[in-house]
């Protein structure tokens, strides 16, 4: 019976926290104007919106250069920059696109590399709503240096609203959340390590 007790009392906690996140994603859109930072990056995504996000806040002067990170190895920078309005000059000086990372764990280590290479301090990170919450913790493990400011992208297909009542849009949240919940982990054991004493010596 006291296992029940337990068990029901998790649930409860895992279902409220589920909740939260999703009001948390919401309220990420739409995002608010942006104060200046030393730069901007784009984690790669399912749609160009992203990218074409980014772009417009460096033709706005957000920053002095865009990162876009987790960009396909096949894909060459003319064929990305003819499916990204604004202005190709200031594609061709102000645009890095980095290749290296394959999931949100390799994006946070190649931004944190670009940011630490260049001597940023500030960045706004663009991404989707749903994605900004794992990918400020996953960038911050990283760069817990650099101050972030999100600047999140709306899905149309996930209504964040009323995402419970279908099944595609609940399991996309509920997945994310599982994997926003992993990345809060390992940041709090690699904090624990970090601050950990160390041994005596013999």
């Amino acid at each position: 019976m006291r296992l029940l007790v337990v068990i029901g009392i998790v649930a409860l906690i895992w279902l409220v926290g589920l909740f939260a996140f999703a009001h948390r994603v919401r309220e990420l859109t739409p995002a608010e104007e942006p104060a200046p930072a030393d730069a901007i990056v784009a984690l790669t995504g399912p749609s160009s919106e992203r990218v074409n996000a980014a772009i417009r806040l460096l033709e706005q002067g957000k920053g002095e250069r865009v990162l876009i990170s987790g960009v396909n190895r096949e894909v060459r920078r003319r064929e990305l920059r003819e499916l990204t309005p604004g202005s190709s000059r200031l594609f061709n000086c102000c645009v890095d696109l980095g290749f290296e990372a394959e999931d949100t764990v390799g994006n946070a280590q190649e931004i944190a590399a670009w940011a630490r290479a260049k001597g940023y301090d500030h960045l706004i990170v663009v991404t989707s709503d749903y994605h900004m919450p794992r990918s400020l913790v996953e960038i911050r493990g990283q760069a817990p240096g650099v101050k972030l400011t999100p600047y999140a992208v709306s899905t149309p297909s996930l209504d964040n609203r009323h995402w419970w009542r279908a099944t595609v849009t609940a399991r996309r949240m509920t997945l994310e959340y599982m994997k926003s919940l992993a990345a809060l982990g390992r940041e709090a054991v690699r904090r624990l390590s970090r601050d950990a004493p160390a041994p005596a010596p013999a």
